[in-house]
């Protein structure tokens, strides 16, 4: 069953990346490092899928769909066995890893990138040292 304390954690998440997006910031991990992270492009491409353009969501991030299942998989842990849990969100992390690898070694993406001057920590790093 899903109880009020997982509904009330994914509210938490919708309500923080809502207001992250209404201050600017897509992506927070970019915003103080400069570095795309795993997901970057995910939210651009649930919005090409919501215009039912699947090719471009899958330009986006290829793993568009696996927020779903991941999500269905925490909302009923309880009724699923651990080692299928474990097993279902190792496989998820290591698609988001392998996919997050491949994009960053590839220099004509320019979803995912890797530009640390322009991270918030660079820019306060660098005002502060001599």
């Amino acid at each position: 069953m899903i109880s009020k304390h997982d509904i009330r954690a994914l509210a938490i998440i919708a309500v923080f990346y809502g207001g992250m997006q209404l201050a600017g910031i897509t992506c927070p991990i970019r915003f103080l490092t400069g570095i795309s992270c795993a997901g970057c492009g995910m939210t651009r491409a649930w919005l090409a899928l919501l215009h039912l353009d699947v090719a471009a969501a899958w330009g986006y991030h290829p793993l568009f769909w696996l927020p779903v299942p991941v999500v269905l998989v925490f909302l009923l842990r309880r009724r699923l066995p651990k080692r299928l849990t474990h097993a279902i969100l190792i496989a998820a992390g290591a698609l988001m890893l392998i996919v997050y690898v491949i994009r960053m070694l590839q220099p004509s993406d320019t979803i995912v990138t890797f530009a640390p001057e322009t991270g918030l920590l660079y820019r306060v790093f660098t005002r502060l040292t001599p």
